[in-house]
């Protein structure tokens, strides 16, 4: 049976011209089994729509690792290196994650206490709240409600030592089911979006760049982002912004002298636009909670100066100049019109470029409100290609 593709079920909050070429559900194969020929379709589906759904499927640990690894044959590890890297208690991932021990490139994600869950007996699983992370909370009374909040928007990598993973695999075992939320933004915008229980919200890459006005597009394939050394333990005593997109700037981050031991080496510094392998798109791709510093380069020569950010370039070492111009350039892209938060069906399985886009746990769960997912990512066998020199000259 050949693969057939229909649209994602979009909510009507949705911009549906802006989905146009982001999101399928997959129809006619099992991801668990596909031939070499049926993975190479799958392979360049998911690099042109960003996120592949497949419903009703059984899937197990051994084949959903093997299909994550499909997309990166050299890949082994986990993204954050089998926990190792991560084993820090102080690193803000550190409660999150519970390793499926025939399979630790497997994780299990959720909520509530899982029982004889493939060899572990007993898992308690905690859904990551706002609360423990946003400056700011919504208030009890408004929870009781259904109001809530976007956790972090963030690519899955490690972004130090390890490189970002090419591919995310979430296989949904146990959803609960529950009254839908509104996620409420909190920066003064009003901007709201009502979501599913529990959802996962999805947001584009290749979008954040292309609604960029002109000066920004020109900086973003100019710039790079320099990440902190740990940056989960580093970011771990801060507090987030209300819309889950960065951290507020109040000098509570880690200091470099506290952090584990780390090397100069290994610290990340990557383009902020990302290049699409298949499509040759351009995908604004920067976990802004991680971010440290930003490197731009000058115009090229012959490029217009007129209205330029930086035209002979610049190293920014402010941490809050930093995270303003961040959130600047990446805020028009969380607006509702432009979010999918995915409707969690029990055995939904979603594949999604995790170098072409951002996600981000949304809600708040009740204790009884048990929740079981599986989660593979590998740290990749290569770096993000950024933009060539003629994206450099198109855009600046």
């Amino acid at each position: 049976m050949a693969i057939e593709l229909a649209p994602i079920p979009l909510p009507p909050t949705a911009d549906a011209h802006k989905f146009k070429d982001f999101g399928r559900e997959v129809k006619g194969v099992n991801p668990g089994e596909l031939s070499e020929e049926e993975l190479r379709e799958v392979h360049d589906l998911l690099y042109k729509y960003g996120v592949l759904l497949f419903r009703n499927v059984n899937l197990t640990p051994e084949q959903q690792y093997a299909l994550t690894k499909a997309f990166d044959p050299s890949s082994e590890s986990y993204g954050h290196g089998n926990n190792k890297t991560q084993a820090e208690k102080k690193s803000i991932l550190h409660p999150d994650l519970k390793t499926i021990p025939r399979v630790p490139q497997v994780q299990l994600i959720g909520n509530g206490t899982v029982y004889n869950h493939e060899g572990l007996a007993e898992a308690m699983l905690k859904h990551p709240s706002h609360t423990t992370f946003h400056k700011t909370q919504v208030s009890a009374e408004d929870t009781e409600k259904g109001i809530t909040r976007f956790y972090r928007w963030h690519i899955d990598a490690a972004l130090y030592n390890l490189s970002p993973p090419r591919v995310t695999t979430l296989y949904a075992k146990i959803v609960p089911q529950g009254a839908r939320q509104t996620v409420r933004y909190d920066d003064g915008t009003g901007d709201e979006l009502e979501v599913p229980l529990g959802t996962t919200a999805f947001v584009s890459g290749k979008t954040m760049f292309d609604i960029l006005p002109r000066e920004l597009k020109s900086l973003a394939v100019r710039g790079r982002v320099k990440y902190s050394p740990h940056p989960y333990v580093w970011m771990a005593p801060a507090h987030a912004l209300p819309t889950g997109l960065g951290i507020m700037s109040e000098g509570l981050e880690m200091p470099e002298t506290e952090l584990p031991p780390w090397e100069e080496e290994k610290i990340k510094v990557y383009p902020i636009t990302w290049k699409n392998p298949v499509t040759g798109e351009l995908h604004f791709q920067v976990h802004p909670c991680g971010a440290k510093e930003l490197f731009i380069d000058p115009l090229p020569a012959g490029a217009s100066r007129e209205g330029a950010l930086f035209p002979d370039g610049a190293h920014l070492t402010d941490l809050k100049e930093v995270r303003d111009l961040l959130y600047k350039m990446q805020r028009p892209a969380i607006a509702p019109p432009l979010v999918y938060p995915h409707d969690w069906r029990e055995n939904d399985l979603v594949l999604f470029h995790n170098r072409g886009l951002l996600h981000s746990v949304v809600g708040a769960f009740k204790k009884d409100q048990v929740r079981a997912f599986h989660q593979c990512n590998l740290a990749a066998s290569d770096e993000p290609a950024g933009p060539t020199p003629e994206d450099v000259r198109e855009y600046a």
